[in-house]
């Protein structure tokens, strides 16, 4: 991996690629999809990588691409994500993840539930970020994009943010874990580490939960798959931060209704 290069919000895909060995002629394809940078699959010759470039370095709640590509290198060692191949502060090139990335319906599978519960309890035992999530900042980020501050439901929601307290156990969390990001050849790996940091692991189980409603029997293969056994008496904590992934989704939403 190589860091450090110089930066340029005016850098194209063409000219990050002539940095990296082996890319410099690669067939280059804009993505569609991406909220927040531009996102290109380039092929070179028997290789395909994903680019992802922003104009500007990222603050929080996301990472800096280098930040992002140092916890999703620690990833890969773990097998849980696809290898990174350059990154610096505002664009990095990750090995593109071949296999069946998950929907919705793969969540009703107790095998897949199983698989993804232990590979979770793998990824809460890597070696920690160093930088926190903090869930009222990003509440406000969310919010300043939001034109009504005074709806009953944005103050709500800032409401059960704000009263979570700072979690006691943290550990590297993904932060994102919608189906989306999901990809599985075999086993699961994980996508798109822009939010991954050190959290409650509580947060990365409840938006599995939460963002997809699984029903007592998903909730309950996950949790026993995770914990190998019985979970029931984390079952405060998971409802707790399912709230909190509820109204930070909810923000999020939100401020992306405000288009900007």
């Amino acid at each position: 991996m190589e860091a450090g290069a110089e930066v340029s919000a005016k850098r194209t895909p063409e000219s990050v690629l002539q940095r990296i060995d082996g890319w410099a002629d690669a067939v280059i394809k804009e993505l569609a999809g991406g909220l927040t940078n531009r996102t290109f699959l380039v092929t070179a010759d028997s290789k395909r990588g994903v680019l992802k470039m922003d104009d500007e370095p990222r603050d929080p709640p996301f990472n800096r691409r280098d930040v992002e590509a140092r916890i999703q290198a620690s990833a890969n060692e773990a097998t849980l994500a696809p290898a990174v191949l350059y990154s610096d502060e505002q664009c990095y090139l990750t090995q593109y993840a071949e296999g069946q990335v998950w929907r919705p319906q793969h969540l009703q599978s107790s095998e897949n539930l199983d698989k993804l519960g232990r590979a979770l309890r793998r990824l809460h035992s890597l070696p920690l970020s160093g930088r926190t999530f903090n869930a009222p900042d990003a509440a406000r980020v969310y919010l300043g994009r939001i034109d009504d501050h005074s709806a009953a439901r944005v103050e709500e929601c800032v409401r059960i943010v704000d009263s979570m307290p700072s979690p006691m156990n943290l550990c590297l969390c993904h932060n994102d874990l919608v189906v989306g990001n999901i990809v599985d050849s075999g086993e699961p790996m994980f996508l798109d580490w822009e939010y991954a940091c050190d959290n409650d692991p509580f947060f990365d189980l409840a938006t599995v939960v939460a963002h997809h409603a699984m029903d007592e029997w998903q909730v309950d293969s996950l949790l026993s798959a995770y914990f190998d056994g019985d979970w029931q008496r984390w079952r405060p904590q998971l409802e707790r931060q399912m709230e909190v992934y509820s109204a930070l989704l909810w923000l999020w939403q939100a401020a992306r209704a405000t288009g900007s």
